[in-house]
């Protein structure tokens, strides 16, 4: 057992048996999402994070019939009495915690956070994978982001309500400015499905709190504490930072557009105009090198963020299928500047009446033809 850090509270952090342990010193008020003990409580002793993967590559797997018994065996395995404490899991590794802590005039916010949602990010309203009947169980997905988030202030019952509501908005927040997209949909994630919050307050604190939205400093602290965290512990797990989705195939993986896609298009597009064009057919290995010096090209990443940004604002109904094919048209005009012929002829978005889907479809595929026939073209290079 590693004690790792002194909250202002006074309650230690412990990380020990693939688990964050927060031991409280006095009467704490918790809301948590916990299976068991979750919802508002006030007799609780203790909190914990803990990493349900077995190893690397491996599955989580449950232990028992339901989430809830699963939850009270593993607070057993790490020694916790499951009437007096409240867990969430995940298959973050522990060793990737952030901690992240601030303090405004007389009450401090403090973040204890761990994510991963490469695999289970999702933006709130995609189609969902599951039904919960009569308390069937389902395996934790990998990927979650856990926030355990203390204020050492004494909060009543509905602000500590407010707090979870800011807490989440400042974790989204965080997703969305990392741009980083669901796996479920097209869209920006939102969060994973299966993220676990747990806040605490210091019942025994002098200090009394009632408003955590926006407009306040705690609503203020909660949401820049949260969302460093956040972004840290992302950071952490999987190296998401700016730099790493300075990437064209980052920003556009959500719409479908992958490797294995482009180099598809190529080998048809070579067969059917660019060999007219007296071009020499690429290998594989030569066009992922140019794909690969492309992707980072700071023209081309610029451009394929408007574009997507085009095609969030059409699926949203913000902006009408004229607009979005003329400018997308646009962008695929400046993408390739050496085959000037190519930009008037080929790989453009047709003005046909179409639903959203078919269109969208369309405006997607257009882009994979643009960037495979400038890399084939070995533009940018």
């Amino acid at each position: 057992m590693v004690r790792i850090y002194k909250l202002s509270t006074g309650d230690e952090v412990h990380r020990y048996s693939k688990s964050v342990v927060v031991q409280f010193k006095g009467k704490r008020g918790v809301l948590s999402t916990s299976p068991f003990n979750g919802g508002y409580q006030e007799n609780l002793q203790c909190v914990f994070n803990y990493d349900s993967k077995p190893g690397a590559g491996m599955a989580c797997t449950m232990k028992a019939p339901t989430y809830e018994e699963h939850m009270k065996i593993i607070a057993r395995e790490i020694e916790l009495d499951p009437s007096i404490c409240a867990g969430i899991s995940t298959a973050a590794q522990m060793e990737n915690l952030s901690i992240q802590s601030e303090s405004y005039d007389d009450f401090t916010v403090t973040a204890l956070v761990t994510g991963g949602i490469e695999v289970n990010g999702g933006r709130v309203g995609d189609k969902a994978s599951y039904h919960e009947k009569q308390g069937k169980a389902i395996q934790v997905k990998e990927g979650t982001i856990n926030i355990i988030l203390i204020i050492d202030a004494d909060l009543p019952a509905p602000t500590m309500a407010r707090v979870l509501v800011t807490c989440t908005e400042a974790k989204t927040a965080a997703i969305q400015e990392l741009m980083l997209g669901s796996n479920y949909s097209r869209g920006l994630a939102t969060g994973s499905g299966t993220d676990g919050t747990i806040i605490v307050s210091n019942s025994e604190s002098k200090v009394h709190l009632t408003n955590a939205g926006k407009h306040s400093k705690l609503g203020e602290y909660v949401g820049r504490v949260v969302k460093k965290a956040v972004k840290e512990a992302l950071y952490l797990q999987t190296k998401v930072c700016p730099e790493y989705q300075y990437s064209l195939l980052k920003r556009m993986k959500r719409f479908g557009v992958n490797e294995i896609d482009i180099i598809k298009k190529y080998k048809g597009l070579y067969e059917g105009h660019l060999k007219s064009m007296g071009k020499e057919e690429l290998t594989t290995v030569e066009f992922m090198h140019n794909l690969h010096k492309i992707d980072k090209n700071s023209e081309v990443i610029t451009l394929s963020s408007i574009y997507a940004h085009l095609i969030d604002q059409f699926d949203w109904d913000m902006l009408k299928s004229e607009d979005v094919i003329k400018e997308c048209n646009n962008i695929l005009n400046r993408l390739g500047k050496k085959e000037g012929e190519i930009n008037t002829s080929h790989g453009y978005i047709k003005n046909i009446k179409q639903s959203k889907e078919e269109l969208i479809n369309e405006i997607i595929e257009m882009y994979i033809t643009k960037i495979s026939f400038i890399v084939g073209c070995e533009e940018y290079v």
